[in-house]
């Protein structure tokens, strides 16, 4: 399949993370054929280069990078955030997608809970070291995969880590809260700045989600199997936020299949999304974006 002409990606960089598999894969490999400059993270550099041949093959579009991290590592998130500003002078999307459910807790080499540091402190701080190449963008999209699990997410500031009491599922659903609160949050502080935040709550979709994992875990993954829908049926409302001219301007909303969904109360509470901003602040060491 060749390239599409006339698209609204044309010459757009667009930034996905978690990209060599699932919902992540789908993504690259579509904003790809509507003619965009795609830019791959990964953690596994020899997946990330096949991967990145497959859909320069599939796509005709030679245009794609390759970025290799593990985002769970906040130091390499900001090694991430410098490559990305050294190689690229703008950028139009970014799709924080990458995340994960772990059903044993682990710490990251930052002693932070494995799940908060992947699934919202990397999209934290991903996307405010990367502000300022998105303004000078304008207009550009930022996209965060969150959950519908987000409803029943409860958010302990006194043990963020879940070092007292641990629960995979609460973890993931405290996460997925998080990233709401985040993109709400967000979007406020950059009205005006031509970026627009939007939040995407996938069904249950037929990833590698959980397959690397023991016990609980790997029969997740086995049902997400049976009765998910496809990684490119998950992935519609991920492109469809990138590049549909219908929600130009459009901000701080929660879509679910291209459509617009409420979320939880809590997650529209704006005392809770600015604890949590403060609170991922003083553990990153960031300096404030105020937009």
């Amino acid at each position: 399949m060749s390239v599409l002409q006339d698209s609204p990606l044309q010459n757009k960089i667009c930034l996905v993370t978690g990209a060599t598999s699932g919902m992540g894969k789908a993504t690259a490999l579509e904003l790809a054929r509507r003619g965009g400059t795609v830019l791959l993270v990964t953690r596994n550099q020899s997946k990330g280069e096949r991967v990145l041949d497959e859909i320069r093959d599939a796509s005709s579009n030679a245009t794609i990078d390759l970025f290799v991290a593990d985002l769970s590592s906040m130091c390499e998130v900001v090694r991430l955030a410098d490559e990305v500003k050294a190689r690229h002078q703008a950028l139009h999307v970014l799709v924080n997608n990458a995340g994960g459910i772990f059903f044993e807790r682990m710490e990251t080499v930052d002693s932070y809970e494995y799940t908060f540091a992947l699934n919202h402190l990397a999209y934290f701080q991903l996307t405010n070291l990367l502000l300022d190449l998105l303004k000078a963008s304008a207009p550009a999209r930022i996209i965060n995969i969150s959950s519908f699990v987000e409803k029943i997410g409860k958010l302990n500031f006194a043990d963020l880590h879940r070092q007292k009491q641990y629960s995979g599922f609460a973890a993931y659903a405290q996460s997925k809260l998080a990233n709401l609160l985040f993109t709400y949050d967000l979007a406020r502080r950059l009205d005006s700045t031509g970026v627009t935040v939007n939040a995407v709550g996938p069904n249950f979709v037929k990833t590698n989600f959980a397959k690397n994992s023991r016990g609980v875990n790997r029969f997740l993954a086995f049902v997400f199997g049976l009765i998910g829908t496809s990684a490119e049926k998950g992935a519609e409302t991920i492109i469809y936020l990138a590049s549909s001219p219908e929600v130009e301007g459009v901000t701080g909303k929660f879509f679910y299949h291209s459509k617009e969904r409420a979320s939880s109360p809590q997650s529209h509470d704006r005392a809770l999304q600015e604890q949590l901003w403060q609170a991922s602040v003083a553990l990153l060491n960031l300096v404030e974006v105020n937009g």
